[in-house]
Parts: structure tokens; sequence; C-alpha cells
């Protein structure tokens, strides 16, 4: 409908996102992603924390300066260094935003912070205003906003409203908030806060409790302008509001919403799968809109029903959250002008190089499997992608027996500089706890295994094996990947992919 409400979508995957225990992205990662996002149509792409660290700012400013299509946006505590660094990231941007917040409820005033409400007021005011000396667009956020008392909350949106800010965000910091007390909270400061009408309320939800889409829809539907999500529901603790289902129930529910978003919807699969590469993160298979189970149908009753009329048990066309109506694309007489078209469909953006390497290793895949499914050319497109740099040490062979009763043996070759090397290991509980102790003695790291999952990439008894494991090495988690036919390879290529991750870290 022409005249429905637009709502801003604000993801903060590669930030919020990022702080789930095992997500963290290395720069090239992180260029995907925003590349993603911005095909989806995010309109603002909360890209870092300058300050936290040296590859927070990095990425922050790669991402500034190199793409186009969004508001990039950093994030910075009410401190005059956080916000110079947030800018000094940001400033090559076509359209820059800095993310200013100070938490306000009781609890932290007085265990975190140790500050009064005037003091509070005074630190909010002064960093939107030194963000406001940077750049025109300012996002303030009382943090743990829900749980802040109502007078105190309006007299803080009020004042950063007078100092510049442009976005007013109320987040949900723990996730304490249940719908209808969201709502109301929304509604009290469009009602309360008598310069409102200049600035956008945002919305930022927490979901411990299971209700961030439910409380962020409760706060749009009582005025708020802006969500804040994050692809898959990812975040701290146990994440976010999810974009995908958020934007959907706004789609599919417009007769009771009447908003709108500019969220390429069909990309939403894709884009999910692709941060799912990239952090090992799978959804379960009944998440909604992007599980795979999401628009599968087994009971008899539903299957009939579906064979009739598809609405009757489904409110939504897998086609437009993105699930294709065929997997199976492409073969070993298949060019690499269609491989690089495909990869393009599931949201991959290859240069020639890449390309190139892609292409090299589907031949050699073709060779071995006699069809060649989506999934397996994510995998490989996965694959290649792993990281800034060539990585020290690379794969050359193994050798493994194993048998019931008794001691498994491994021989791993290794490649560094040019230069092979190779290790056995005849002990252990299997043939993978065997290789893990050959690239040990090999890299000279100790690794502590913390999680190890192998899933079928695609369909059928020769489908590729992707592996994904989680290495503990100096007080520090680091995860890695590896997909090959063969799964003892595949392992082998995770270990090294955590390896070098460890070494370049």
């Amino acid at each position: 409908m022409s005249d429905n409400r637009q709502i801003t979508i604000f993801d903060t995957t590669l930030r919020d996102g990022e702080q789930s225990p095992g997500c963290s992205m290395n720069l090239s990662e992180k260029l995907e992603l925003a590349q993603a996002l911005i095909d989806l149509g995010v309109d603002v792409i909360e890209a870092g924390f300058p300050i936290a660290s040296p590859g927070d700012f990095e990425a922050v400013r790669e991402i500034s300066n190199t793409m186009r299509g969004a508001t990039f946006c950093g994030l910075a505590r009410c401190h005059e260094a956080d916000i110079d660094r947030a800018w000094e990231a940001l400033k090559g941007a076509e359209q820059s935003r800095i993310h200013v917040f100070l938490a306000t409820s009781a609890i932290h005033r007085e265990f975190k912070l140790r500050m009064s409400r005037e003091e509070i007021i005074q630190r909010a005011v002064d960093g939107v205003k030194r963000a406001v000396g940077y750049c025109d667009d300012v996002e303030f956020s009382p943090e743990d906003a829900a749980r802040t008392e109502h007078d105190f909350l309006c007299e803080v949106v009020e004042a950063a409203i007078d100092a510049g800010a442009t976005t007013v965000n109320i987040p949900d910091t723990v996730g304490y908030a249940v719908p209808e007390q969201m709502g109301a909270t929304i509604k009290m400061l469009v009602d309360r806060v008598p310069n409102v009408d200049k600035a956008t309320i945002s919305i930022h939800c927490h979901n411990d409790l299971g209700l961030a889409v439910s409380n962020s829809l409760s706060a749009v539907a009582n005025g708020a302008g802006q969500i804040e999500c994050t692809v898959n529901g990812i975040g701290e603790r146990a994440g976010n509001c999810s974009l995908e289902e958020v934007v959907m129930a706004m789609r599919t529910r417009e007769d009771y919403f009447n908003l709108s978003t500019n969220i390429n919807t069909e990309r939403l699969v894709p884009t999910s799968r692709l941060l799912m590469s990239i952090t090992g993160m799978v959804v379960q298979r009944n998440k909604a809109i992007v599980g795979r189970n999401a628009f599968a149908h087994e009971a008899g009753i539903h299957q009939d029903g579906m064979l009739k009329e598809r609405t009757t048990y489904e409110i939504m066309r897998p086609e437009d959250v993105g699930f294709a109506k065929t997997d199976l694309v492409l073969g070993k007489h298949s060019g690499r002008a269609a491989l690089g078209d495909r990869a393009r469909e599931l949201g991959f953006h290859l240069n020639g190089e890449q390309l190139q390497a892609v292409f090299e290793e589907f031949k050699k895949l073709a060779d071995k499997k006699k069809e060649i499914y989506d999934g397996d050319i994510a995998a490989l497109v996965q694959q290649q992608s792993r990281g800034d740099s060539e990585p020290a040490w690379s794969f050359v062979s193994f050798t493994a027996n194993s048998s019931t009763g008794d001691a498994p043996k491994v021989t791993v070759t290794l490649e560094k500089d040019g230069e092979q090397f190779s290790e056995s290991w005849e002990e252990g509980d299997g043939p993978i706890d065997a290789a893990f102790n050959a690239v040990e003695k090999i890299t000279g790291l100790e690794l502590l295994c913390k999680d190890f999952q192998v899933r079928s990439a695609t369909l059928g008894r020769d489908a590729q094996g992707s592996v994904q494991v989680e290495i503990f090495h100096k007080g520090v988690t680091y995860r890695g990947r590896g997909v090959s036919t063969d799964t003892i390879e595949a392992s082998i290529l995770a270990i090294l992919d955590a390896v070098n991750r460890i070494i370049t870290s």
C-alpha cells in the first residue's frame, strides 16, 4: 500500500551480532557480509565499535571507504576518545552515522557508572554534541532503557534530541521487557517528550525471554520508526531481534501493521546462509523464515491441502524469502560464467581471481560427484574465501588406517613457505583424534577442541562433509571449517583453518 509507514531497518550483525560467542569475523568476512546486507536492502549498517580494537576500527573504515548503498554506523560510548575514533573510521563514508550510548537505569547508575541523574544527562548531552560536530546523523541510546524510570527516560530523550540527536534508540538491553510494556513505553515517549517529532524513535530488543521480535513489533505499532536487528537473530546471550522474522511479520501482516521496509526479501535466505557459513552458527531446522523446515509439510492433511491450494497451509511463498524451487544447477560440463552467475544468486560476490580458484575446485568436485547442488557451490566458495591473506599452513595430503580394536594411524603432510612437513600419530580415540595430534606436532601449537560438528553440505551418499571446529588456544576460542567429500580430510582442513586464524590473530 502506498500510504504505508516506512520502517528503517538498522542491522547490527557486524557489531552486536559479532559479540555472540564464537561469531567473530575477520576483515574479508565482514566485507563480504556488508555487501550482502547492502544487497538485502538494509538502510543502516552498524559496522562495528571502532575504539574496541584495531580490527574493529579497520573493518569500519574499510567498509565505509569502499562501499555504497547504505548508511554506515559506528558505535561509541559517550566519551570523547570513543567519538573521535568512530568519526576517524567513518569519515570516508558517503552516508555516516555516529551511535553514542550511555546507561540510564537505576541499577546501571548505581553499580556500573556510579553517577547521578544530572551527571548522566550532562554526559549524554556532551556526547551527542561532540558527535554532531562531526556529522549530521547522530543516534543516542539510553542503555537499559526498558528498566529506566519513565520520568527520567523522558528527560534524557528530550535532552539528547535538544543536543542534536536525530535518532533516539530505546534498548531492552537485557531482554526484560514484554510486548505490552514495550509498546506502552514507546507510546509514552511519543506522548510526553515535547520535541520527539524532531527525531526518529528506534527500538533495540534482546531475546533473553524469546520476545525480541514481538517487542520490536509492539514498538513500531506504537510509533517507533526504526528497528535494530541482526541476521538469524545472532547476538549476545540469547541474541537479538531477528531481521528476517520481523521484516516478514510486517510484510505478511501488512493488513494489520500497515508498515513497510526497503528489504529485498528474496535475499533473506542467501544472507542467512552466508552468515551461517561465516560464523559456523547454524540455525535450527524449525527456525522461522530461513530454517530448512520453514516450508516443509509432512503431515498428510497438510500435504493434501497444499496440493489443492497452497494458501491452506502457507502464509508466505518460499521463493519470496529466497528459497530456490530447484537445487540441482550445474554439472561437470558447466562453464565458469555459469558458476559465477549461480554464486551471485546464492549471495556471493567473487572477483576474477576468486572465481577462477572456485572454478578449479568445482571441476575437481565434478569429477568426484555426479550431481552438483547449490550447497556444494556455497561450500566451495566458503572454502576459498578463507581470509585476508595466504594461509601460513596449507594442506598437502593425509593417509589414515583405522579398524575396530586397533589404534588408528594417521599421517598428515602440510606445507609452509614452500617446505613440506609430515608427521604420523598412532594412538588416540580414532582417526580424527590422531589427525589433531599430528597437526599439533607439525605446527607446534597446543590445540584444545571445544566443539566438533560434521554435517552434510548437500544431499546423497557422495555429499561433501562440512566440518566445523572450535579450538581453544591460550585463553581464546578460534573456529575453523573445512569441506571435502572425505570427512577426515574435511576435519584436517577445519583444524588448519583454526590454526591459521591463531597465527594471524
